[in-house]
């Protein structure tokens, strides 16, 4: 009952996750959602899990890469506290794609709303990514996942410094002062959403990060709250109406 009524509540904040089919956007969210990997089908529409943080309930929002969804991406990122464009590695299109027809669907995003870039699938160009998670946990028994080897590494052709590149960009599309704003080496990430590879690094980051806006925002509404068993302080006239 108590874990029904934590999904029941109302999210504080939302997270979007955009990006291109097959980047593994699903893959992501699952593995850390539920500790291990599995196959996914391509998202239709857009799906959401509810994440408890501390006191705060966040939202993350995993959307549609096809073309033929596009259009909903907008309404998904529509008062977004925080985006992550994601991108596979060892595709250099995927990469382009998040500026290219990604980018412009956080218009509807908060305004202070925070951006990172993500390079999913590192264990297939990486062998330190490969073994990053040799062990996952099912039920009691741990469970040793088959990886490939090295000799089948696929060439890298998104590097780390294209994704910092991307950010910088970003900021300027956005009209954003890149001093003022978080620096590009915090805010790119590489990923395997298939070892876990730094997955937990990425989200947990990212709630860290949209707390502050949880907090401004709940501050802005109380300062702006009236006080109706406050004594009035307006002079009555004869009509009885306040001068």
């Amino acid at each position: 009952m108590a874990e029904s009524t934590k999904k029941l509540k109302k999210p504080d904040v939302k997270i979007v996750l955009l990006g291109d089919m097959n980047v593994g956007k699903t893959s992501l969210l699952h593995r850390y959602t539920e500790k291990k990997f599995k196959d996914t089908v391509s998202t239709v529409g857009g799906a959401f899990f509810l994440k408890q943080w501390g006191p705060y309930n966040i939202s993350i929002w995993d959307t549609a890469g096809r073309e033929q969804f596009h259009g909903l991406g907008s309404m998904y990122c529509r008062g977004a506290a925080a985006v992550i464009l994601t991108y596979d590695m060892t595709s250099w299109q995927s990469y382009i794609e998040l500026e290219e027809r990604f980018l412009s669907l956080t218009d509807t995003a908060n305004a202070d709303c925070i951006f990172a870039i993500v390079g999913n699938k590192a264990d297939l160009t990486e062998s330190h990514a490969q073994s990053s998670n040799p062990e996952e946990v099912e039920g009691s028994k741990p469970v040793r996942t088959s990886l490939s080897s090295s000799a089948s590494l696929q060439r890298k052709q998104v590097n780390r410094e294209d994704a910092m590149a991307l950010y910088g960009r970003i900021l300027l599309y956005k009209g954003l002062d890149e001093k003022a704003c978080l620096p590009a080496e915090s805010m790119c990430f590489e990923t395997s959403a298939k070892t876990g590879y730094n997955v937990d690094m990425l989200f947990e980051t990212m709630f860290d990060l949209v707390v502050p806006s949880i907090l401004k925002r709940r501050n802005e509404v109380e300062n702006s709250t009236v006080d109706l068993e406050a004594p009035s302080t307006g002079k009555r006239t004869q009509a009885g109406c306040c001068a």
